[in-house]
């Protein structure tokens, strides 16, 4: 995926034509509002990182330009990290909309490799639902 041949464009691609494939391309032209689609490649993405670590993913994550994660809570049973700045940061407030399963998914794909026991994960907070950043809880399954 690092292999881009882009020498006048570059490697950034605006913000607005992620969201628009997001929100609109899948979101509403996939069944669920696309969420299974964007689960299944979270998943399969967060599988193909170069990580070994929690702090790896934290730092790859950023670095991707994903959003700036951080662990606020963390026992036996769960771990929460929340997400500043996620792609949806700025769009219009939908009271009860969560839109960002990819995130997520993204994360479980990831710690499902590196962890012994498997997790599932799930958006409890959203920038577009009103909150102040986006934020998911990561339950051990055992």
């Amino acid at each position: 995926m690092k292999l881009i041949g882009r020498e006048k464009l570059g490697t950034q691609v605006p913000l607005e034509l992620f969201r628009t494939i997001r929100l609109i391309g899948l979101h509403q032209a996939l069944p669920m509002g696309g969420k299974g689609t964007t689960v299944t490649i979270g998943r399969k993405i967060g599988e193909s990182l170069p990580v070994s670590t929690l702090e790896d993913i934290l730092v790859l994550f950023e670095e991707l330009q994903i959003g700036i994660p951080k662990v606020v809570y963390q026992d036996e049973h769960k771990l929460r990290i929340a997400v500043e700045e996620c792609f949806c940061k700025g769009l219009p407030v939908m009271e009860g909309k969560m839109v960002c399963d990819l995130e997520g998914a993204i994360l479980e794909g990831a710690i499902n490799k590196i962890w012994k026991d498997k997790v599932s994960v799930r958006e409890v907070m959203c920038n577009v639902c009103g909150d102040d950043h986006c934020e998911y809880e990561i339950r051990y399954i055992r």
